[in-house]
């Protein structure tokens, strides 16, 4: 057993290309997106929004800043309030 992986029941687990594929954050909200649809994904106040609904509003976003020329690779600062 690894020092990482000391539970017994792990034994024959470790990671490989069937069990465990890296994430970046956008692979993972396509993910979610695609597995779980209908779960719910953010909660703010009374909205809620499931992960579909994340994922759309997500590529629309996407598609905003293309469409202003904004491609991979460019910087975009975001201005939010800290509530």
């Amino acid at each position: 057993m690894t020092e990482q992986n000391n539970n017994p029941y792990a034994q024959g687990l470790e990671k490989c290309a069937a069990n465990y594929v890296p994430l970046s954050p956008l692979s993972y909200l396509e993910r979610s997106a695609y597995v779980y649809p209908d779960r719910v994904s953010v909660i703010h106040g009374s909205r809620s929004f499931t992960w579909s609904e994340t994922y759309g509003r997500c590529r629309r976003l996407a598609s905003a800043l293309a469409d202003k020329g904004i491609g991979r690779g460019d910087t975009v600062a975001v201005m939010l309030s800290n509530v």
